[in-house]
């Protein structure tokens, strides 16, 4: 028997802000056009403030597939993350936040990520409470991958995140910002599960493709990266 194909367009770091200087019903449609499903890799909004939120959710009733998507650190700038999060289910989204959804024969599992760096240099939990804090977030938030990853039940899946799970895909991006963009926590974490891919955002400057230790592909869809097709949006066959 001849395996389904669902072909997924996914982007992340759209921005959108409250001007609407740069409207995405165009990009939305095209998206719809080619694939079956899409999905948006964090940072949907500028300042996280609904009203931006409001604007990516008119852009965003036309589309013609279901649409999924996980937060970003913008997201959460104006702590108005519930009422953001609200609008865009309200528009047909399916957000996820260590949960999972299946949709045209895929489980998509997904959490914003956090921060906290990669081998030996990934931060621990040592010194100021800040610190043991920021190390804390890091690790909820690979327990709420887990989370999502246990729930996939196809044969199919897509983990969706906004910080990167390894270091490959930030290449490109200043060392020093490195430990900000990612953790490897997060791709520990899914090297434990069957997963088809990876797709995340936020390294605006790295690099297209990767893989974890496990072997697991790994795409960052940031919309200011260069993508194979020329696109904003990465287009994968799952």
């Amino acid at each position: 028997m001849t395996q389904s194909i669902t072909k997924i367009a996914a982007v992340g770091d759209l921005h959108v802000k409250e001007d609407a200087t740069t409207p995405y019903r165009d990009l939305f449609s095209q998206m719809s056009e080619e694939a079956d499903v899409i999905v948006l890799a964090g940072d949907l909004t500028d300042l996280g403030k609904p009203a931006e939120a409001r604007l990516l959710a008119d852009d965003l009733r036309g589309c013609g597939v279901p649409v999924v998507a996980v937060l970003g650190n913008h997201d959460h700038q104006c702590e108005c993350v519930e009422e953001v999060s609200a609008i865009l289910r309200e528009a047909g989204v399916h957000l996820l936040d260590g949960t999972a959804v299946e949709l045209k024969g895929v489980t998509f599992a997904g959490v914003k990520g956090f921060i906290g760096g990669f081998g030996r240099h990934m931060l621990a939990s040592f010194g100021e409470t800040a610190i043991k804090a920021m190390v804390t977030e890091s690790l909820n938030e690979a327990i709420k991958l887990e989370n999502a990853l246990r729930q996939i039940r196809s044969d199919r899946s897509l983990a969706v995140l906004h910080y990167a799970p390894i270091p490959e895909t930030i290449m490109g991006e200043p060392l020093e910002i490195w430990p900000f963009l990612g953790s490897a926590r997060l791709g520990e974490t899914i090297d434990r599960f069957t997963v088809s891919a990876v797709v995340h955002g936020h390294a605006h400057h790295g690099a297209y493709e990767g893989r974890t230790p496990g072997g697991i592909p790994v795409y960052n869809v940031a919309q200011h990266l260069e993508k194979p097709a020329g696109r904003p949006y990465a287009i994968l066959e799952i």
